[in-house]
């Protein structure tokens, strides 16, 4: 691996986003469509995000002729953590529950059995140029602390869980974008695999992400071409629209 100068990270700002499961990362991170994507507020400028684990086991599986063979890895969980700085109503459901129920008087219920939210979950920092981002289509959203209100000089926190699952047939739960400026796809060129145009350009989500994305050519792609997609999809163009390859 080459230095990269560009490629190190001191966060400058950042948000947090929650939106329908599946919904498709945005082309461009510093632009987040407000129709898709809803912020979640205010958060901790000290305790920004953290990511904790749970399994990823190692087993080492042998034979009598070699005790140590191979390696076996249990399933991997991951949580990242965040604290939530706004009590608003869709804050406070964040932590209590998505069933927390608004009451008469405009109070948010506590339930007694708590349902956690399952939404998409983004994460955008930007450093100067550079962005960088997690980016979950589906993950449950719950309390991840005991709230304490300790003093009167910091702002009170809501520590909050973000648990990535798998949806559908993905083979990941979430996302990272390599760090650097990110350029939203544009074109792309037919091949076995195709490529993305500008060079550099980040592959679009799915397929439903590929609407604004230019084929070259624009006739049908011939059998065989492709281009993969950030799920690990692929899609042709069929002189027409994109579809699954």
């Amino acid at each position: 691996m080459a230095l990269n100068d560009n490629a190190t990270l001191v966060i400058g700002s950042g948000n947090y986003f929650t939106g329908d499961v599946d919904v498709a990362l945005p082309t461009d991170l510093l632009a987040i469509p407000i129709l898709d994507w809803e912020n979640v507020g205010h958060t901790s400028l000290d305790k920004i995000l953290s990511i904790a684990s749970d399994g990823g086991d190692a087993t080492t599986i042998g034979t009598l002729q070699n005790k140590s063979l191979r390696t076996k890895y249990s399933a991997r969980t991951e949580t990242f953590s965040i604290v939530l700085e706004q009590f608003d109503a869709a804050g406070l459901k964040l932590y209590y529950g998505s069933n927390a129920p608004t009451l008469a008087d405009g109070t948010i219920g506590v339930p007694v059995e708590p349902e956690v939210t399952v939404a998409a979950f983004l994460a955008v920092f930007v450093d100067g140029d550079n962005v960088f981002a997690f980016y979950a289509p589906k993950a449950e959203i719950y309390r991840n602390d005991d709230l304490a209100l300790v003093d009167t000089e910091t702002l009170a926190g809501l520590p909050v869980g973000v648990k990535p699952l798998k949806s559908g047939t993905n083979a990941w739960a979430y996302a990272v974008t390599p760090l650097g400026s990110v350029t939203a796809a544009t074109g792309a060129v037919a091949g076995i695999p195709g490529h993305f145009t500008p060079a550099g350009a980040l592959a679009p989500a799915n397929l439903a992400a590929m609407t604004d994305v230019d084929a070259s050519p624009s006739t049908a792609w011939t059998a065989g071409q492709y281009v993969t997609l950030a799920d690990a999809s692929e899609a042709k163009w069929n002189a027409t629209t994109w579809v699954v390859a």
